[in-house]
């Protein structure tokens, strides 16, 4: 399947998606010197987003989260791309401050984690896990 969206800051990447259908915080809700999400309660909390393609609907919380984007790429510990259905200001920083591929304007319902995902500027290909 393909998928069209906006590029926000544009790139190629590949890997495995980890899809949450709650918004993300990174300041707070993900360790930078770990990778993990950390938010008590996130449905991806104690998983590593380190190398994945990380796939929510938006961004939430403190400006700090951009920051925190750069320290997980400066840890070696950052997602290989972002997709958003609308990715708001403080993702889109901390993914052109980290040079993190990141689109947004993406049908996340079409895709689950697990799913082989091939990001290349505002096109996005996705392939059926096989279990």
């Amino acid at each position: 399947m393909i998928l069209h969206g906006r590029s926000i800051f544009r790139g190629t990447a590949q890997g495995e998606a980890l899809v949450s259908m709650q918004p993300i915080s990174f300041f707070g809700g993900v360790d930078p010197d770990s990778g993990k999400v950390v938010e008590h309660g996130h449905p991806l909390e104690g998983q590593s987003i380190t190398g994945k393609i990380l796939i929510f609907p938006t961004g939430k919380g403190s400006t700090v989260g951009s920051y925190t984007l750069y320290r997980l790429k400066m840890n070696g510990l950052a997602p290989r791309a972002i997709l958003n259905v609308e990715c708001e200001t403080i993702i889109a920083v901390g993914c052109i401050i980290a040079e993190i591929p990141c689109v947004d304007h993406i049908n996340i319902d079409e895709i689950h984690s697990g799913n082989m995902v091939q990001v290349d500027g505002d096109c996005v290909s996705v392939e059926e896990s096989i279990i």
